[in-house]
């Protein structure tokens, strides 16, 4: 089951067919090409002292190298860590202490803020590759050697290691095996229904989960077309390399539809976008099924937890005719291997059926991730006798299509990027006129959810809501930083003295399909 052999056998069976078109770069690889790159990088890391279990982190857009990297690692039980560079440089700091890699890798573009890491880190082996770098990685791989490895790699053994936040302390690094990762795919190969002539296009970075949903095409013999997300250059790949399947975003779908020449577009190679990383309104829905020429499913996952529920294609297309129409609002139902309750978060036990009762979602899957790297405490509460608990709160009907209505664990879904509340609030009470703070999503058309605050101020003092963005902006990552702040003379609690967030949110979300 090791994954790191998907080159391998495509190089055997259909060696001149093309695997990956790096769009950024102009740059096609074939299956034969893939497979010897990915050799000479897993000999390179053997040749610097990388052995199984280890860990190499990788900051990078999309790129053929990157996708080479999960291969090459995995072909020999090294872990990779994709590195989200959005983030700010402390923030990469503290992923990197916490995974302790024995290798760093940073494209080109990211040199500056690779040297900002090597003063603060103690990291044996740092690479580079690409315009504006030294081409150390480059040179490892043009040196390493094409040979065959025979290292033995269990299913079981880890394969990839992506972080995610939380709404209190550290972040927690995600430990996916080659087992979950094999078991994601199945479950995605039947939702969308994979078939050898599809082309998928990876709209998302490869930091995301998303990328199981890439490396399972590739498993299938098809050709990946890497892109870093632009709606004209996404238009423009569909036609030109008759791309069938993608996973959109909500604001990536609003932007393809809104270009004043969409109609102009040939798409008619696509067969099904998959959609999902926050919610999606349903005029949205079946705004999407109107302009693009294909069939529409909705994917729920988690980093945890990979691919959990989908909403079908049927469903969709039932949804619109008017059977059910009130399912556009779900994330529809357990995926193919695995297991979903929606249960008391007190008792475990299922909640009732009847659309109306909340309860935590809860996974039984072989897609789940093993457990939270260097933190066997929350390990322990997320994964619970087989079973996974979300921290997502929802509803189920009588057929157990899953509503979600809200996130008790404060997250906010933008634009498909994950912020979390807890950190936003950090970063706007480092101001000094911050008396308290709590920071929620709001509806937004573009980005599905935006960030807005809510600030006390401390007794005398004045901060305009710009200089407190800004504030916040220095932080933060771009996308992470709020989007509006409300001055207000206290926030609502409860006795216990906890800030009561579902108030705020209810005049936003009131009219809304869902609280989330």
């Amino acid at each position: 089951m090791n994954q790191g052999l998907i080159p391998a056998k495509w190089a055997a069976l259909t060696p001149g067919n093309q695997a990956i078109y790096d769009a950024p770069n102009d740059r096609r690889v074939t299956w034969a090409e893939l497979d010897e790159m990915v050799r000479r990088m897993a000999n390179g890391l053997l040749s610097l002292g990388v052995v199984p279990g280890d860990v190499v982190a990788m900051i990078s857009r999309n790129c053929v190298e990157f996708q080479a990297l999960y291969f090459a690692a995995g072909r020999i039980g090294v872990v990779t860590q994709p590195l989200n560079w959005r983030l700010a440089t402390p923030a990469l700091a503290e992923l990197l202490i916490d995974a302790a890699p024995k290798v760093l890798i940073a494209e080109g573009e990211f040199a500056g803020v690779m040297a900002e890491l090597q003063g603060r880190l103690d990291i044996p082996h740092w690479l580079s590759f690409g315009a504006g770098s030294d081409g150390t990685l480059d040179d490892l791989i043009d040196g390493g050697s094409t040979d065959e490895l025979r290292i033995p790699v269990a299913d079981d053994d880890p394969f990839f290691l992506l972080y995610t936040g939380g709404t209190t302390g550290p972040s927690k690094g995600a430990l996916h095996t080659h087992a979950s990762a094999a078991a994601g795919m199945l479950n995605q190969t039947v939702a969308e229904r994979i078939v050898p002539t599809d082309v998928y296009m990876l709209t998302g970075q490869m930091f995301h989960i998303p990328i199981v949903l890439a490396m399972n095409y590739l498993k299938h013999g098809c050709p990946l077309v890497l892109m870093n997300f632009e709606p004209t250059l996404a238009l423009e790949l569909i036609e030109n390399e008759k791309v069938s399947a993608f996973l959109g975003v909500t604001t990536m779908l609003n932007w393809m539809m809104a270009q004043k020449n969409f109609a102009s577009y040939d798409l008619s190679s696509l067969r099904n976008i998959q959609y999902g990383g926050g919610p999606m309104p349903s005029n949205i829905v079946r705004q999407a099924l109107d302009n693009f020429p294909c069939t529409l499913i909705q994917g729920y996952g988690q980093t945890e937890g990979t691919t959990m529920t989908f909403l079908s294609q049927e469903d969709h297309l039932k949804a619109v005719a008017g059977i059910h129409p009130e399912r556009l609002k779900s994330c529809g139902r357990e995926g193919f291997v695995t297991q979903v309750r929606v249960v008391d978060p007190l008792t475990g036990d299922p909640v009732a059926c009847d659309n109306k009762t909340p309860g935590e979602i809860i996974v039984k899957s072989p897609a789940n991730m093993i457990g939270y790297l260097n933190k066997p405490e929350q390990t322990q509460h997320t994964l619970r006798d087989g079973w996974m608990w979300t921290g997502d709160i929802a509803t189920w009907d009588a057929e157990r299509y899953v509503f979600i209505v809200d996130r008790a664990k404060d997250m906010i879904i933008s634009g498909g990027e994950n912020i979390y509340s807890v950190q936003v609030e950090e970063a706007i009470a480092t101001h000094p006129a911050v008396l308290e703070c709590a920071v929620i999503g709001v509806p937004d058309e573009e980005w599905g959810e935006s960030v807005k605050g809510f600030v006390v101020l401390k007794p005398g003092q004045n901060v305009t809501e710009a200089q407190l963005i800004e504030q916040a902006k220095a932080n933060l990552a771009s996308y992470q930083k709020p989007r509006s702040i409300e001055f207000v003379s206290e926030l609502p609690k409860a006795p216990t003295g906890k800030i009561l967030k579902r108030e705020l949110r209810k005049p936003f979300w009131e009219d809304h399909d869902g609280n989330v």
